[in-house]
């Protein structure tokens, strides 16, 4: 573990290589899984802002979820979560004429019809999971076997997670934050050489 200000960072986000490569994967990670992504509160509140905005790009039977459901539920775990249709889908999928699922809510913050918000934290940070204690938060790769092709285009292109997820990670700690962890991430790789897997 890396001790990054009041976060602990797993090991993985610097020996892992990582490179989403969406067209091996088609952005599966938008449509599996047992429950939507982790929001939070706030997270809820801005989805239903941008509702109408991202609407009509979303499939009917999306749309027949939101309406009957709204944007999110509380999962078995009890948690807050994006309504998912089907028991796959997160209701923000939508798909490229060549299948490649996108979410329509970066779709529209690409295009500039979202200015203030491309899509929830948990999203945006993946293939990393926060969890958060009462004195610190928890910073975890979330490995999987759709994944494997990201990782492998990372290995080839030499990018490891932390890089990946530069902006992300950014974008929910801070800029000072991601500095000190990719300080510790090359100190680390200057000490114990190309562990990556």
């Amino acid at each position: 573990m890396l001790q990054i200000q009041d976060a602990l960072v797993s090991l993985d986000l610097v020996e892992r290589f990582f490179c989403c490569d969406l067209d091996k994967c088609l952005g599966e990670c938008c449509i599996e899984g047992d429950a939507g992504a982790p929001i939070t509160q706030e997270e809820y509140e801005k989805l239903k802002e941008i509702l109408p905005v991202v609407y009509d790009d979303l499939a009917p039977a999306a749309q027949r979820e939101i309406d009957e459901r709204g944007v999110g539920y509380i999962d078995e775990e009890g948690d807050l979560v994006t309504t998912i249709v089907d028991n796959r889908n997160c209701v923000f999928t939508c798909y490229s004429p060549g299948g490649m699922c996108q979410c329509a809510i970066e779709k529209a913050y690409r295009e500039g019809r979202i200015k203030d918000f491309r899509k929830p934290a948990s999203c945006y940070l993946y293939p990393v999971r926060l969890t958060k204690y009462p004195t610190f938060t928890a910073v975890n790769y979330h490995r999987w076997k759709i994944c494997k092709a990201a990782e492998l285009l990372g290995k080839k292109e030499g990018i490891r997670l932390y890089q990946f997820l530069k902006d992300p990670l950014t974008s929910y700690f801070g800029k000072e934050w991601y500095d000190e962890l990719a300080t510790a991430c090359e100190a680390y790789l200057e000490q114990y050489g190309d562990s990556g897997q």
